[in-house]
């Protein structure tokens, strides 16, 4: 892996980690692309540069999060499910890492959000409650949907956002939890999988790693104001559509 390899998974992370379209397939997706097999050390250096992202999160939210603690305890409780599932079913998760996996997920996503936006149609675009008013049982619903997102290319941000939404959230209000959400659970991922991996990184994967935790702290900063702004105002459609046309094209062209 090279420098501008680095600079353009980093790139890829920060824009698509807090967007529902799965960071990781399109992760593995461009490593394709860039010719970057999927080794045992190139899985943890995508699982790690996300990394950046969640320090993104952790600097925008901060005040919130040193003042309402109410609001860890939600955190954690839907963070349960995917650190019970993920320990347990580690290997088998990573033996789904491949682009026939992540472009069938895109797709079935991607049909998933147009349909719930289709049976949503006729609701005011602001209908749904606020995170203050979740409770710690709807709390672990959410943590249920996320837990689904360690196949790839299924999203965990966006299953965490339906999940939201399937709990009486209204779509911004969603959208914010998901990335709170992240904190724990990349957390966890990034360190688990580095300790697994460990044996098969070399110096210079440290060096990569470095880089793309940089550039992906910093586009994810922008991304998740832009996304919240987004949602104020839009749907989920053009997500569902983009992760159909997104994973067609590879099925067709790269699998």
């Amino acid at each position: 892996m090279t420098v501008v390899d680095a600079i353009i998974l980093g790139t890829v992370e920060g824009l698509t980690e807090f967007l529902p379209i799965s960071s990781t397939g399109h992760l593995i997706l461009v490593s394709k692309l860039l010719g970057l097999e999927q080794t045992d050390a190139h899985k943890a250096f995508e699982v790690s540069i996300q990394l950046g992202s969640i320090l993104a999160v952790l600097f925008i939210y901060a005040k919130k999060l040193l003042v309402d603690h109410t609001l860890w305890l939600k955190v954690i409780v839907a963070f349960l499910p995917t650190a019970v599932f993920g320990f347990l079913f580690y290997k088998m998760i990573k033996s789904l890492f491949g682009i026939e996996t992540v472009s069938v997920m895109l797709i079935v996503g991607g049909v998933i959000f147009l349909l719930v936006e289709f049976f949503r149609r006729n609701k005011q675009h602001d209908d749904g409650k606020t995170i203050d008013a979740l409770t710690l049982k709807e709390s672990f619903v959410i943590g249920l949907f996320q837990s689904i997102s360690m196949v790839p290319g299924t999203s965990r941000s966006g299953m965490t956002m339906l999940g939201g939404i399937f709990a009486g959230l209204k779509r911004k209000s969603a959208a914010e939890f998901s990335f709170l959400l992240a904190v724990p659970t990349m957390f966890v991922a990034t360190f688990y999988d580095l300790y697994k991996n460990s044996s098969t990184m070399i110096v210079e994967d440290y060096t990569q790693l470095s880089i793309g935790f940089g550039v992906a702290f910093v586009v994810a900063f922008f991304t998740v104001k832009a996304m919240i702004r987004f949602l104020e105002t839009h749907t989920f459609v053009a997500f569902g559509i983009y992760r159909i046309l997104v994973g067609l094209a590879f099925w067709f062209f790269v699998v």
